[in-house]
């Protein structure tokens, strides 16, 4: 059967709304560092010049400078500095050195910290939305699947029949915890380090709230020390882990279908074309699964950028580059959206064959523990008596090559008997009848009469599937909230260095 989910509810990225000359021309350019090394430069200035750290009347012809280099930035294929000592200059030389003094109680180790906090901010809600999308795809193809029932294995051996529905909704489980701890994570980089300087603050009476306002963020990083020593070295490692996590779950799907690609008559496998498989080139009746392959290559690349963030940080003293570098550190993120979005082709790819899931449940013993816990639950046998006897109709049954269904009911009142002498108890007839022995045995049967909480039962799916709406949904209002918190704040101070920048003209 042939398998198309279709995932609802297309996430628009809200856009940036800016209001001058200097903002539109950078309307187009990504933000980068160096946008955020402007920012800084227009919020200082509001700042400084409103509360008469910077005289007023230089404000209006250094944020005309300031605009010439944004602007000049803005071009295509132009230079975009990112590092202070190297923006710097282009300032001087656009509004002269009167420029440098926007650079009171300032320093390149708090401004860096925030631009890469900013940086590493945009980066998250794009993973956030894209780990959104794609369990929003596991949604739909559980919901389509929750009648289809297949073999789920442990130690890589067929366990128990269950619900392909109800094994999916297990990985958006795991991805929503993972979304969960993106949006912690989030929370603790979403702090502006600005106005600590290096180590211990500065004399000049900076405005850190408002600044902290105009870049967007909620709150500020209390502690000077902390803002640029510690958080911004341990935060990349936070983050490297929320990937390793995403990593870990994608690999662990990857590798439950790869499996089947070894047996002669899989039941589930990727469509062919589109990129999703390729034939070999030697041999004819190969269909490598080319998506897979270079998925899980993904992932394990997302595992080995994330670790690397933990070795960077490690055993180096306070405040040292190793572990800050933007490009690093947003490669780890760049790579797990990369995984994420080849896991959503790879879902929409999936091809189901029921009847053979069904086959293969048949063909071997997957639901013997039924019988164990059918003589526990109705004739209250001890479990590891019925466990044992179940374990011997197994072990009959692979000797003699008999399927579940062909299995003699008289063989297994022989087996009954003989489990009961072995394990010194009176020994009796096997109270299954004969229909009550096969119905065990059914794997459909076994779903629907689950009763567990959280189970693959008709009732429990339904209500696991509309918990999992409400989540997406709750993460959707998540992103946008937290997209429109930034672009507010950058529009608003967009807004206010035209006032200034007006006075130029």
């Amino acid at each position: 059967m042939r398998m198309a989910a279709k995932v609802a509810g297309a996430v628009m990225m809200s856009a940036l709304t800016l209001s001058t000359g200097t903002a539109q021309a950078q309307s187009e350019a990504r933000r980068d560092e160096f946008y955020w090394l402007g920012e800084i430069n227009k919020a200082s200035l509001v700042i400084n010049s409103s509360q008469g750290l910077l005289d007023p009347a230089l404000a209006p012809r250094i944020a005309q400078g300031l605009d010439k280099v944004l602007k000049d930035g803005a071009r295509p294929g132009a230079k975009r500095p990112t590092l202070v000592i190297t923006f710097e200059p282009l300032l001087i030389e656009a509004a002269g050195v009167e420029a440098t003094l926007l650079h009171a109680g300032r320093s390149s180790q708090d401004m860096l910290s925030t631009v890469r906090a900013a940086v590493m901010r945009d980066e998250l809600l794009a993973l956030a939305e894209q780990l959104r999308t794609t369990t929003a795809t596991l949604r739909a193809v559980a919901e389509a699947q929750q009648d289809t029932i297949v073999p789920n294995y442990t130690n890589g051996v067929a366990a128990q029949p269950n619900s392909y529905g109800h094994y999916l909704l297990g990985f958006v489980a795991g991805f929503e915890r993972d979304a969960e701890r993106l949006r912690q994570a989030y929370a603790r980089l979403d702090r502006s380090p600005m106005g600590t300087t290096v180590l211990n603050g500065t004399s000049w009476p900076l405005d850190r709230d408002r600044m902290a306002a105009y870049l967007g963020f909620p709150a500020k990083v209390d502690n000077a020390y902390d803002a640029a020593q510690i958080s911004a070295a341990e935060m990349p490692v936070e983050i490297g882990a929320v990937a390793t996590s995403i990593a870990l779950h994608t690999g662990a799907f990857i590798q439950d279908v790869m499996v089947q690609y070894a047996q002669p008559r899989p039941w589930i496998l990727l469509r062919e074309g589109d990129g999703n498989t390729y034939v070999s080139s030697a041999m004819p009746q190969k269909r490598n699964p080319g998506l897979l392959n270079d998925t899980r290559g993904q992932a394990s690349m997302v595992l080995t950028l994330a670790m690397g963030r933990a070795i960077a940080a490690h055993n180096i003293p306070p405040g040292m580059n190793d572990p800050k570098s933007v490009r690093d550190n947003a490669e780890v993120i760049t790579r797990t959206v990369a995984t994420l979005r080849n896991l959503d082709r790879i879902l929409k790819a999936l091809v189901i064959d029921r009847d053979r899931a069904l086959e293969e449940l048949n063909s071997d013993w997957t639901a013997s523990q039924e019988i164990a816990d059918e003589l526990m639950r109705t004739y209250k046998l001890p479990f590891r008596v019925g466990h044992h006897f179940a374990s011997e109709v197994v072990g009959y049954a692979k000797a003699h090559d008999i399927r579940p269904s062909d299995f003699p009911y008289a063989e297994a009142q022989r087996i009954y008997r003989e489990t009961l002498a072995e394990m010194k108890l009176p020994v009796g007839e096997l109270p299954m009848s004969e229909a009550q022995f096969r119905a065990a045995l059914d794997p459909v049967a076994i779903l629907r009469n689950r009763a567990t909480s959280g189970g693959p039962q008709p009732a429990e799916m339904k209500r696991m599937l509309a918990e999992t709406d409400q989540n997406l949904a709750a993460q959707q209002r998540w992103i946008s909230e937290h997209r429109q918190a930034i672009d507010t704040a950058l529009a608003r101070l967009d807004s206010d260095f035209a006032q200034v920048l007006a006075k130029a003209k």
